[in-house]
């Protein structure tokens, strides 16, 4: 079991949750997040003066999966994500050791499937 993160632009969302969904991908938790990197923030103006705002807002994804599923998901991450520019984000997969389901008990991949 795996866990993918992807942090990705807010204005690629809807295109990823689509090619998400293309491939049977329908749960998922997301975050707004801001971080600092190669892209500059935004020049913020407020009250006539101008303030740099040294963060950039995106969008965290963070997807529960099948070790056999997870080169398709970043796949579409990808496909959907990508502008070619600075600030496209970054995908990380990481090692699940356990994952349980509150409401039932249910424990490893049984805990992730869509139940009923």
């Amino acid at each position: 079991m795996k866990k993918i993160e992807a942090i990705v632009r807010l204005s690629k969302f809807d295109e990823i949750r689509n090619e998400l969904a293309s491939i049977g991908v329908n749960f998922f938790t997301m975050s707004k997040v801001e971080g600092f990197g190669l892209e500059q923030g935004e020049i913020i103006r407020y009250r006539g003066s101008e303030f740099n705002a040294n963060h950039v807002a995106r969008l965290k994804l963070e997807i529960l999966a099948a070790a056999d599923k997870v080169d398709a998901i970043v796949d579409a991450i990808i496909k959907a994500g990508r502008t070619g520019e600075v600030g496209d984000g970054k995908i990380t997969i990481m090692e699940v050791g356990q994952a349980i389901r509150i409401r039932t008990g249910q424990e490893g991949m049984e805990a992730i499937l869509p139940s009923s």
